[in-house]
């Protein structure tokens, strides 16, 4: 992947003081080791009136993928497809924003003892990117650069030049230019934006970046109208940080505009006397129900089938009695989002030994899922049309018959306890019925019956007197071979 940035000059302010700026001399070609390859340094003309620096990073696809396992944090959604075979070592991306941060470190804090004067001046810059994934297209490049002051030439990259009619790629020809920026200030924009544009950051994203992110985004992004957009993909969408982050902003904005200190708007509010408890979210609720309920049952091998992102995994690897975990789940997504979460990729031996993701579908039998001492569904069932549940049933319970089995599913009649819910509205878009306590117990007495269960059912969160609690759960038995000949 390729960047050049360039400027002009005269007699009294040569262009060639961009080398002092950059930290790297124009009569030299450099290169540095990053962490995913080798970043090289050199400038294609450099003299009074006009000076390019020129970024060439070398991506090692095979220390991405080892580093990255191939999958999402592995540089690229594509990535899964096609672990070698990606845009990584072409397109501009947080790669791309990673070297530029380690190359042109005292830059980027517009450090520059020997011309500081000119690292705290506008400089007439150019800024060139000639592939730049641009997920939003072209007009999302201008929204989110023009404000900074920028002239934005964003031009789409044809598919294939040969065949027109195909249109254009998700990739833009990205020039930048500008008379009001200093140099730290644009390479501080390409820090953040490079990777927003992208969508697809190759690395793990934790608490710090969003120091990291409030550091590059001081003195524009409190005020960027696209700021919640630039948030949210820079912190891979995750809502815990961005919403830290948009809190930050904010104060930032305030302080701002009342020309005071962070701090003093921060403490502006005296700390609460008394503390009002925040009621446990029913999800919690939920997880905590199965698994007590796991711990009764004596199961060590758990299968969580339709796992999702992995949520009831990681709860369930904190208890050590738990000594064998998986985790299905027909979305490839939702298993790479659960691999981030849980981190598989620096975990323990000891620990991952215990843990395992796979994809796969319970509408069909799956001999993987044979042997195991429980299996859990939660809020899985409504997701599928009624007319495949005896495929799931039998996959479950005829073909892969766990000793134990918990169903977790909502209870329709409660839904009139939710405010912001309309009447006649599922809880979820996707749900494709959800069952009254009758319909969900006639249900259950069946399934178990058919296959040689016996079923008890429990209330999970708030037990209404009227319409019952919000989610009901179903716990499965199988019987012995004597209680099955008894019944």
């Amino acid at each position: 992947m390729f960047l050049t940035i360039s400027t002009r000059g005269d007699a009294a302010h040569p262009a060639t003081d961009l080398g002092y700026l950059l930290h790297k001399h124009p009569d030299k070609a450099q290169k540095f080791s990053t962490s995913y390859g080798t970043a090289h340094v050199f400038y294609p003309e450099a003299d009074d009136r006009r000076c390019t620096a020129a970024l060439l990073l070398e991506i090692d696809t095979l220390a991405l993928v080892r580093r990255g396992k191939g999958k999402g944090r592995g540089g690229a959604p594509d990535a899964a497809l096609a672990q070698y075979v990606n845009d990584r070592p072409y397109a501009a991306s947080s790669l791309l924003a990673v070297a530029l941060s380690g190359v042109f470190s005292s830059a980027l804090r517009g450090m520059c003892t020997a011309r500081p004067e000119r690292a705290a001046t506008p400089l007439p810059l150019r800024i060139e990117v000639p592939a730049l994934p641009a997920r939003g297209g072209a007009g999302l490049v201008r929204r989110l650069f023009e404000p900074l002051g920028w002239t934005v030439t964003a031009e789409p990259v044809p598919l294939d030049t040969e065949f027109p009619q195909w249109g254009d790629s998700r990739y833009v020809r990205l020039v930048l230019e500008s008379e009001t920026l200093t140099l730290a200030e644009a390479l501080r924009h390409l820090y953040v934006l490079l990777p927003v544009l992208d969508d697809a950051k190759h690395y793990w994203v934790s608490s710090d970046e969003v120091d990291k992110l409030l550091r590059a985004g001081e003195g524009w992004l409190p005020t960027h109208p696209e700021q919640k957009l630039i948030t949210s993909r820079y912190l891979s969408r995750r809502w815990s940080l961005t919403r830290q982050a948009m809190e930050r902003l904010e104060l930032v904005r305030l302080a701002e505009a009342d020309d005071s200190e962070v701090e003093e708007i921060d403490n502006a509010v005296e700390e609460e006397t008394e503390t009002e408890e925040k009621p446990t979210p029913l999800a919690v609720q939920r997880r905590e129900a199965i698994i007590e309920a796991l711990r009764a049952s004596e199961a060590a091998r758990v299968l969580d089938l339709g796992c999702g992102q992995g949520e009831l995994v990681r709860e369930l690897l904190k208890d050590v009695r738990f000594t064998e975990i998986v985790g299905l789940d027909v979305s490839v997504r939702a298993l790479t989002i659960a691999a981030r979460r849980l981190k598989l990729d620096r975990m323990g031996e000891r620990q991952a030994s215990r843990v395992k993701l796979v994809q796969g579908s319970l509408a069909y039998t799956d001999k993987r899922l044979k042997g195991y001492d429980a299996a859990v569904l939660s809020e899985v069932i409504e997701h599928l049309d009624l007319p495949r549940l005896p495929a799931l049933e039998y996959a479950v319970f005829g073909h892969a018959r766990p000793r134990t089995v918990l169903v977790t599913t909502p209870n329709v009649e409660y839904n009139v306890r939710w405010e912001t819910l309309p009447a006649g509205h599922a809880r979820h878009g996707d749900h494709r019925f959800e069952w009254t306590r009758e319909e969900f117990r006639s249900w259950a007495r069946t399934v178990a019956e058919r296959h040689g269960y016996d079923v008890r059912f429990a209330p999970v969160g708030p037990d209404d007197p009227e319409v019952g609690p919000p989610t009901q759960m179903a716990l499965f038995v199988i019987r012995t071979e004597k209680e099955a000949k008894a019944a």
